[in-house]
């Protein structure tokens, strides 16, 4: 999917909940722009493995003793991450990345308890007024059980014991997110039927779209195309 294109904006985001598709979308887009890329490092956060070992085991949400930990792990890997984004010449070609500083917060918002959420909003104010915003966030949207047969086809260890009512707290809390969001441009992609991150005429769509967007938020909710629908079952 690579081309001769050029990304007219220095910063663009890809956003949304977990087994959505915002590495491989993302790692496509800076290919194609020939744009720097920047992925978060899940695998470098000492607590996430056994982060999601408790939550299998509590079966809940909330209650998680590595929750804050996990936190402010993710928080201050974003925060260096921003920084090395932010220094002279990094924006020449254009960054494209898989997370949006305010990540952290939407998940701290769905896992911490009111004392812990408390302390790491203190921290994460403290950090947030350094970071600029990108210009554009493409946020990747699909329902429950679609994340969830994601999650499983790429089976990673770690993510066995995420289940559907997790991701659906999770979607739950992007849509209360940006919906009072009001920082960077928004373009919002149900990707149940749209597959840009491995579909090379879906990604040709998603660039015309993002070429085409206007701002500040829109929703884009392509119909599957008539070559991937099933064909009709004849009866006689």
């Amino acid at each position: 999917m690579k081309g001769d294109a050029k990304l007219r904006l220095r910063h663009v985001v890809v956003e949304g909940p977990i087994g959505v598709g915002k590495t491989t979308l993302a790692t496509t887009l800076a290919e194609h722009w020939g744009a720097r890329l920047v992925l978060e490092k899940p695998a470098e956060n000492p607590y996430l493995e056994r982060f999601y070992e408790h939550m299998g085991t509590l079966g809940a949400v909330r209650g998680n003793p590595l929750a804050l930990q996990t936190q402010l792990s993710f928080l201050f890997q974003r925060v260096e991450q921003l920084k090395e984004i932010g220094q002279p010449g990094m924006f020449e070609h254009g960054v494209v990345s898989d997370f949006m500083f305010a990540k952290d917060a939407i998940f701290a918002m769905l896992t911490l308890g009111d004392e812990d959420l408390a302390l790491y909003r203190q921290i994460y104010r403290r950090h947030s007024a350094q970071v600029s915003e990108p210009d554009l966030v493409i946020w990747l949207q699909a329902e429950p059980d679609t994340l969830l047969a994601r999650v499983r086809r790429r089976g990673l260890a770690m993510e066995r014991s995420l289940g559907e009512d997790y991701l659906q707290a999770l979607g739950t809390a992007y849509h209360r997110y940006f919906a009072h969001h009001r920082g960077a441009p928004v373009l919002a992609v149900n990707t149940e039927a749209f597959h840009p991150d491995e579909d090379s005429a879906d990604f040709s769509r998603l660039i015309a779209r993002i070429e085409a967007f206007e701002g500040p938020f829109e929703f884009y909710d392509p119909p599957d195309r008539p070559d991937r629908l099933p064909t009709p079952v004849q009866r006689g």
